[in-house]
């Protein structure tokens, strides 16, 4: 309603306030959800970037702290604020905090500029798969691994028997491919950007500082500042964020049917987000954080 009026006054009386939707993407990428971490994946976070893109604005600011997660969930996000970017014909600026490292710096390069504290950590472009193994441990508590298949590969990697060579050199054949998706979309986005580095595509990563030398990172800033310098020094910050229920978010370990666990199915639920919660802070304790 006060945008409707303010446009019947006289130009020199209008406000010159410039509003910029503001999306924060932090935590790891994967598809699914935990009750013991914070996951981003195109559904968890499409509602917020659809809602961002629909504020009448010069530009979208998202901030990104991620250490990086699933390749599929990283490009699926990418390609929805890249393809709503173009759909809108509007800027989307990147602003890094802690890490946008592997996943996190495919989505970063949704942005047209970048830009990340002189300390925050980018790069990363690489792929890596982690896992256990315990067929040991089966032998010394005395548990026989029954397992019986349909074709012959469906068992592979099994992580309670003994590794095969040639499983995982199927493995890594999957990680090249998938580690050159991940270059072909670095370079078509920075572009000439990029300097002629050995270590680029390495799985590396830098400090934002060196990340501008590399052609990684366009600025040194925080969000506040730099929209401010860019749109005005009454320009104003939205947050877009999800909407929340009557009673918030889900209770713990409750269902999504709202129906009570059996004692088996809590148990097995609070070991699943108790390993989840493991792998999600060997992902962050990667880069120091």
């Amino acid at each position: 309603m006060l945008r409707f009026f303010s446009r019947l006054l006289p130009a020199s009386m209008r406000s010159n306030t410039v509003t910029i939707p503001v999306v924060r993407l932090h935590g790891t990428i994967m598809a699914g959800g935990s009750p013991l971490r914070q996951n981003l994946s195109l559904a968890s976070t499409v509602s917020v970037i659809e809602k961002a893109f629909a504020v009448e604005a010069p530009a979208v600011a998202i901030s990104i702290n991620s250490p990086g997660g699933s390749p599929v969930q990283s490009r699926l996000i990418y390609k929805r604020i890249r393809d709503l970017a173009d759909e809108k014909n509007r800027q989307v600026l990147i602003f890094v905090e802690d890490v946008a490292a592997s996943g996190g710096y495919m989505i970063a390069i949704a942005g047209d500029e970048i830009f990340a504290d002189p300390s925050s950590i980018v790069g990363s472009i690489g792929v890596v798969s982690a896992s256990f193994g315990f067929p040991e441990l089966l032998k010394k508590i005395g548990v026989e691994r029954r397992v019986h298949t349909a074709g012959r590969n469906k068992a592979v990697l099994d992580p309670f028997r003994p590794e095969k060579e040639e499983d995982v050199e199927r493995l890594k054949a999957l990680q090249l491919e998938i580690h050159d998706t991940f270059i072909d979309l670095v370079k078509e986005r920075r572009g000439a950007k990029l300097k002629d580095d050995p270590d680029l595509f390495t799985g590396l990563f830098w400090t934002a500082r060196r990340g501008i030398e590399l052609g990684l990172v366009d600025g040194l800033g925080d969000m506040r500042s730099v929209l401010k310098d860019r749109f005005g020094a009454k320009t104003r910050l939205k947050l877009i964020s999800q909407p929340r229920g009557l009673f918030g978010r889900r209770a713990l370990f409750g269902t999504q049917g709202g129906e009570g666990l059996s004692a088996e199915g809590f148990a097995e639920r609070a070991a699943s987000g108790l390993i989840a919660a493991i792998e999600d802070r060997a992902l962050w304790s990667r880069f120091g954080l």
